[in-house]
């Protein structure tokens, strides 16, 4: 692993560091005083985009130009539309239950433990998933085939992801549809559109990063840590066990694929 500037990568690693921290107390501190601590949502995709550009900052004069400038901006566009859809989608609404159901369990006082478990372990996630941003910095050689399948990977991603947003977000704003399950457009093939965009997202932003093999070494668990969050974390499992008793989705599950795209079974 000879040739990579660990010593400039760590320094970067804390200018990240700091960055994600800074968005998420910045998040808290808005957060009580509305007395909603559903922003953070809004303040998860805010935070890649600031790692990504502290990173670039941080790593001035390092790596390729290219490469610095490519992940900094898909990771920033992914970052930014993901806040704005939230926040737009959360508009005028009260407290999300799964905050309502963490805080309830809290053992002492609800704002540090609200501190503790979701914005500093959701800054630290930041941080963690975005390895792969912050190494990209470093990578001095030009881009390869492979930080091109990467970044076509990343529109695979960002098309499923804000395609099947829009989708859901128009068959919601019809009154007709009220208690309907959404099977059309991307999610007739897929439960989870938007996941498995994510899923293409941070995959491709890896390969950018892959086309050095000590970057691709210590950012690795970076994607894997997404898929496992998206799948058997706070995503896909997540919201199926509360989509669950809804009429028709038992139906649904039987002839949609949980997650990669696939034609509807009979």
């Amino acid at each position: 692993m000879n040739g990579f500037p660990w010593a400039d990568f760590a320094a970067c690693l804390a200018w990240s560091a700091a960055a994600a921290l800074g968005v998420m107390l910045a998040t808290f501190a808005v957060a009580v005083r509305k007395g909603l601590h559903r922003i953070v949502d809004v303040a998860w995709g805010l935070g890649f985009a600031a790692v990504a550009v502290a990173s670039l900052l941080a790593s001035a004069g390092a790596g390729d130009p290219a490469r610095r400038a490519l992940v900094t901006v898909l990771t920033a566009v992914w970052g930014l539309r993901l806040a704005g859809h939230i926040a737009r989608r959360g508009r005028g609404h009260g407290e999300d239950p799964r905050y309502e159901q963490l805080l309830a369990k809290a053992p002492g006082n609800r704002t540090l433990y609200a501190l503790r478990m979701v914005y500093l372990l959701q800054g630290a996630l930041i941080w963690l998933v975005s390895l792969p941003v912050q190494a990209a910095q470093y990578v001095p050689a030009p881009l390869t085939g492979i930080a091109w399948t990467g970044a076509a990977l990343w529109a695979v991603g960002m098309f499923f992801e804000a395609v099947g947003d829009a989708q859901l977000a128009r068959f919601r704003s019809d009154p007709s549809n009220r208690g309907r399950i959404m099977d059309r457009g991307l999610w007739r093939y897929t439960r989870h559109p938007n996941y498995f965009g994510d899923f293409c997202v941070w995959w491709g932003l890896f390969l950018i990063a892959a086309d050095s093999l000590p970057a691709a070494a210590v950012t690795v668990v970076s994607p894997l840590v997404m898929s496992l969050l998206l799948t058997r974390g706070s995503g896909k499992r997540l919201l199926e066990r509360h989509m669950a008793d809804r009429p028709g989705y038992a139906a649904y599950t039987a002839r949609t694929s949980g997650f990669f795209p696939l034609p509807p079974r009979r």
